[in-house]
């Protein structure tokens, strides 16, 4: 099998950041008859894309890595 037990976990533990990082971007938005200042919350623009960018990378690490390299360095 070439993905291993810790790559599905790295995976699942990223796909958590990427969903995480999506829900902090959601909130409300502002209409023609009021404005909603929190659209520029650094929650919503800083943040949650952050988290979510970092899940994407660190998808392709869980994606990419080998878990026998790795517990090989962790033993070092």
């Amino acid at each position: 099998m070439p993905l291993q037990r810790a790559n599905f976990i790295g995976m699942a533990i990223a796909g958590a950041m990427i969903v995480t990082g999506f829900l902090l971007m959601l909130g409300g938005s502002s209409t023609t008859e009021a404005f909603n200042p929190d659209i520029f919350s650094v929650r919503r623009i800083v943040v949650g894309p952050c988290l979510a960018f970092l899940g994407f990378v660190a998808m392709a690490i869980a994606i990419i890595i080998d878990p026998k390299h790795l517990t090989r360095l962790i033993k070092k």
